[in-house]
């Protein structure tokens, strides 16, 4: 998948729901039934040429805020375990790859590392996860997330 430009009017959303402007390129992979940005796939390089590890960025506000709840209450503990440290491990490896493949060939300088999140193993972010995961990649901890998400009376319904 090549990273399109977003739209003038993506640039202004986009901006708005994360309360700064993106420091890179970026395109809107998940819209709500508004058609409101709700995960972006941004370009692994910043526009300074600083590494950008965090391919998918969930940037809803009301999920943003569902599952800093589902954090808040320890969830990144219990996603971590609740899913295979195998399946994780590759999961990270995965994502580490999809992120690395639009890094220009022939890129001199600092790379982004690691899987999810900037982490190597483990669970770090749910949010990084869970965005993946709603962009479509095979992710054990956002499918963990998502059953949260969707069960009433849990942390984070809304």
């Amino acid at each position: 998948m090549h990273i399109t430009g977003p739209t003038e009017a993506d640039k202004e959303l986009v901006a708005e729901l994360l309360g700064r402007t993106p420091g890179g390129r970026f395109e809107v992979v998940v819209r709500d039934d508004a058609g409101q940005p709700v995960v972006i796939r941004n370009h692994p390089l910043l526009d300074s040429g600083r590494p950008m590890p965090t391919l998918y960025w969930l940037v809803g506000g009301e999920l943003r805020s569902r599952v800093g709840t589902l954090e808040s209450t320890g969830g990144v503990r219990d996603a971590e375990a609740a899913c295979d440290p195998v399946e994780l491990a590759d999961t990270h490896d995965r994502y580490a790859a999809e992120r690395d493949a639009e890094i220009p060939e022939g890129h001199v300088g600092p790379r982004p590392s690691a899987g999810v999140g900037g982490t190597r193993k483990g669970v770090k972010c749910l949010h990084a996860h869970y965005a993946w995961f709603l962009a479509g990649g095979d992710d054990p901890v956002g499918r963990w997330v998502h059953e949260r998400l969707s069960e009433p009376g849990e942390p984070g319904d809304g």
